[in-house]
């Protein structure tokens, strides 16, 4: 998997855009980021601690908490060069469905959340 394959799964997530950070390709939605490409053949995805965890222990080679502040907050590293493109599409939708706006209670417009954000 590329990083070109990357950005191609981040940005078909509905609302998402590119952005940047400190100099490195981000993509975010609602303004927020959900993955960061920081160097080749890694991104990093913001998972809550749960998942986190739950993916760093059946995931141990593609998936590592961020060293320091960012890791204990969720930021995790996806080692993607080797790994399945339905693993990593996976691990993509939760960390959007992170980040993504909530539609308001009740109302039939905005964008559709379709489960994500959800593990499996």
């Amino acid at each position: 998997m590329t990083s070109e394959d990357l950005v191609q799964m981040a940005l078909a997530m509905p609302g998402a855009e590119e952005s940047a950070h400190f100099g490195k390709r981000d993509f975010r939605v609602g303004g927020r980021i959900f993955l960061a490409l920081p160097e080749p053949g890694r991104a990093v995805i913001k998972l809550t601690r749960g998942q986190q965890a739950m993916l760093t222990e059946t995931e141990p080679g593609l998936c590592a908490a961020v060293p320091g502040g960012w890791g204990h907050k969720g930021w995790t590293s996806v080692y993607f060069a080797a790994a399945e493109a339905d693993t990593v599409h996976h691990m993509v939708e939760i960390a959007w469905g992170n980040v993504a706006p909530r539609p308001a209670p009740g109302s039939e417009t905005g964008t559709d959340r379709g489960g994500k954000g959800t593990t499996h």
